[in-house]
């Protein structure tokens, strides 16, 4: 076999084959198509229902005095006396004698303030006499040049009117320093805390405990837009007799609940730059009195959930809280079972369920069940689930 023969044979060979193959693809017959269909989801679906209901909105906060304020003794001594009733958790009155400070020194410099003044009396009458003389005295003399203020002792009898002022100060203030040694709070109250003990020297400004007022307390509530907009109150409102909202106040102690109720007396002018909360403040009447209504008071520094009543009902679709998607949207189900993303405004929500002013209609029903990878138009198999709505008035919660 010659050399060329050797290097041709090989390369028809692979050829044939390739071509064999070639022939054997062309005769395969072609794969039967399927016609694509779109797979049908099956979904729960609940109707859109319109109502009429007041809204009420659901919040926390923590229970503060209305005036809390650090004792502070404005003069310096040695404690000499203390009141039992200056005790943690005591309850004082307004005329209570907490604390008393050594007044010995103060008592003193009163009756040095008193010399004082009668000297300063004395010198007055002096001056007012030599007045009178030096005038008749110039007077007599009927000169032709007018006589000089210093002349007729004028400024003489101002300055010892100013000494005379001076002194009466002096006076004043020494007796407020005795007054100042006995230590009261202008109001019923609370002891929250005492820093002191008796024989202790204290100076002026050394903060003696901490008291609060027991005739009002409040709580700080925070609002969403949404809750001041169920509400209707604006920023900066101050209730009247006749337009603070009702609050109920519950919370847990122990294994029994307790109830206090009080109003919305104002909401703050501001929205809080941290949160972005806007904040009421609720009063509560007599805590520790009227209000414990015989059961626990209303304590402060208690953790309290708070339900503020609405004032007027209001006309909205009602739909189940998890019909409700990311920036406010819903899927609704059409009459021939098609998936339709549409934008609502809502109005208020509630931990069970969401309130729309705009955006559905009466009848139509929405998606609740959770579902990924929606787009307009896909097919739905509806399956209606049970409604366990209520006729009872909503809360709005934070």
């Amino acid at each position: 076999m010659s050399k060329a023969t050797k290097i041709i044979a090989p390369i028809l060979v692979i050829i044939g084959a390739i071509v064999l193959v070639q022939v054997m693809v062309a005769g395969k017959p072609a794969p039967e198509k399927k016609e694509s269909s779109q797979r049908t989801v099956s979904l729960h679906v609940a109707p859109v229902v319109k109502t009429s209901r007041s809204i009420d909105v659901e919040t926390q906060g923590e229970v503060k005095a209305k005036n809390q304020i650090p004792l502070t003794a404005r003069v310096s001594g040695h404690i000499i006396e203390i009141s039992p009733d200056f005790e943690e958790g005591a309850a004082i009155d307004s005329d209570t004698l907490l604390l008393k400070i050594d007044d010995t020194d103060y008592k003193a410099a009163v009756i040095r303030a008193q010399a004082r003044l009668a000297e300063a009396r004395v010198a007055l009458e002096r001056e007012l006499a030599n007045e009178k003389i030096k005038k008749d005295t110039w007077d007599q003399k009927k000169g032709d040049t007018k006589p000089t203020a210093f002349a007729l002792n004028k400024p003489q009898v101002l300055e010892a009117e100013a000494k005379l002022a001076a002194a009466k100060a002096d006076l004043k203030e020494a007796e407020l320093n005795v007054e100042r040694t006995e230590i009261r709070v202008p109001f019923n109250g609370r002891v929250m805390s005492r820093n002191v003990g008796l024989g202790q020297y204290v100076s002026a400004g050394a903060v003696l405990g901490q008291v609060f007022s027991v005739d009002v307390a409040q709580v700080r509530l925070p609002l969403t837009d949404l809750q001041l907009s169920a509400l209707r109150l604006p920023l900066g409102f101050e209730a009247g007799e006749k337009n603070a909202p009702e609050v109920l106040f519950t919370t847990n102690i122990g294994r029994s609940s307790h109830q206090w109720r009080g109003r919305i007396v104002r909401t703050n002018a501001a929205v809080d730059q941290n949160t972005r909360l806007s904040y009421a403040i609720a009063e509560v009447e007599d805590p520790y009195g009227q209000a414990a209504n015989g059961g626990a008071p209303f304590a402060v520094g208690m953790f309290v959930n708070a339900r503020i009543k609405g004032f007027e009902e209001t006309d909205a679709w009602v739909l189940p809280r998890d019909a409700l998607r990311q920036e406010d949207t819903v899927y609704v189900v059409n009459q021939d079972n098609k998936l339709n993303i549409r934008q609502v405004e809502v109005y208020a929500t509630t931990s069970d369920e969401v309130f729309i002013s705009a955006g559905v209609h009466t009848g139509e029903n929405v998606v609740t069940s959770a579902v990924n990878n929606v787009f307009d138009g896909m097919l739905v198999e509806p399956l209606t689930a049970s409604s366990t709505g209520t006729d009872a008035g909503v809360v709005s919660k934070l």
